[in-house]
């Protein structure tokens, strides 16, 4: 790494994983932070176990760093009160080692917007709790930013897909891996209006290109991605891609309050209802012209997915048969059954 700018991704989630893979397919020396090893890194992308939390030992795993990325997460149902703390520690090591800081942020912050396409000079006027922390994360980076203490870029994103994306996600297992298996797909909302879905591959070459194009630094941007259309629309093309009608249901935010009584999770999940409940379209026109890049089409998007989650199907039909089998296995008949989304 002695003669290559090294990138530090902390977080090794599907986008730190992208981010990861696309930093190294450019060239660039790269590390992954996180507590637990990926599934998957190329032999030359270096890993190191750190608990962010700790920020000697963050400030040591990111020691000669040009740029360190932000795609670290906090469990949805403790977001408010993890999170914070954990871009705290990045920010702080970024400004000791000099480093650029690339921040992937969601769009929670803008709050309500009425259904008018979201743009970078919005105000961060969210009322919800979850807003209202996103927006005062957002305002300790560009404090740094304005007291010089670090260069950042932020890359804003919304709800994404893709190869890998199962759990934590609207476009998840329950609408891909449920359309596969001929199960109804859920969704919250309303499906006949217009909603942005970010592409995890698409996320990831424009954070790279954040973080290694100098006209990005000291600005935000919303991130490209497929072209925006209703949530019916989509569940269309994944029913073309997987070859039969996909029944589907949305979950309104009376089923998902009464289903926040016992769930955590669904529970934190309510006060973001109106992200579809209303128009809710990204408009990345600022970097597409900048930086000339524009998103992955929306079929193309999808077939991809579809393609993912198809193989993992057929690999765990596959494990079951052989370990159903004495022949095969060797041992006692066993029924190993996926677990249920």
């Amino acid at each position: 790494m002695a003669d290559r700018p090294l990138h530090v991704v902390f977080g090794a989630g599907n986008v730190g994983q992208a981010l990861a893979l696309r930093l190294s397919s450019l060239g660039f020396a790269v590390r992954v932070v996180s507590r637990r090893r990926p599934s998957a890194l190329p032999v030359e992308v270096e890993w190191r176990s750190v608990d962010v939390s700790d920020p000697a030992a963050t400030t040591e795993a990111a020691g000669g760093a040009a740029v360190i990325y932000q795609c670290l997460n906090a469990p949805y149902s403790k977001w408010v009160t993890e999170f914070p703390p954990l871009q705290r520690v990045v920010l702080a090591t970024a400004e000791r080692n000099g480093a650029l800081l690339v921040s992937l942020e969601n769009l929670y912050g803008y709050g309500p917007t009425g259904g008018a396409p979201m743009t970078e000079d919005l105000p961060l006027v969210a009322t919800t709790v979850k807003g209202r922390t996103r927006a005062t994360m957002t305002q300790e980076l560009l404090d740094a930013r304005d007291a010089g203490r670090v260069h950042i870029a932020i890359g804003r994103a919304s709800d994404f897909f893709g190869p890998g994306v199962t759990e934590g996600s609207t476009l998840g297992e329950r609408v891909f891996g449920n359309a596969l298996s001929r199960r109804r797909a859920d969704f919250i909302g309303n499906p006949e209006l217009l909603h942005t879905y970010s592409y995890v591959p698409d996320i990831a070459r424009g954070l790279a290109t954040l973080g290694t194009d100098e006209r990005a630094a000291d600005q935000i941007w919303h991130l490209p991605g497929p072209e925006t259309v209703t949530t019916r629309q989509v569940l269309d093309l994944i029913a073309d891609e997987v070859g039969h009608p996909v029944e589907s249901r949305s979950v309104s935010k009376i089923t998902l309050r009464a289903l926040g009584l016992v769930n955590p999770v669904l529970r934190s999940m309510v006060e973001m209802t109106y992200q579809f409940d209303q128009s809710f379209v990204l408009d990345s026109t600022k970097y597409e012209e900048t930086f000339g890049e524009a998103g992955t089409p929306l079929r193309q998007a999808i077939a991809t997915t579809v393609a993912w989650y198809g193989n993992r199907h057929d690999a765990a039909h596959k494990d079951r048969s052989t370990v159903a089998s004495p022949a095969l296995s060797g041992s006692p008949e066993t029924e190993r059954k996926e677990p249920k989304p």
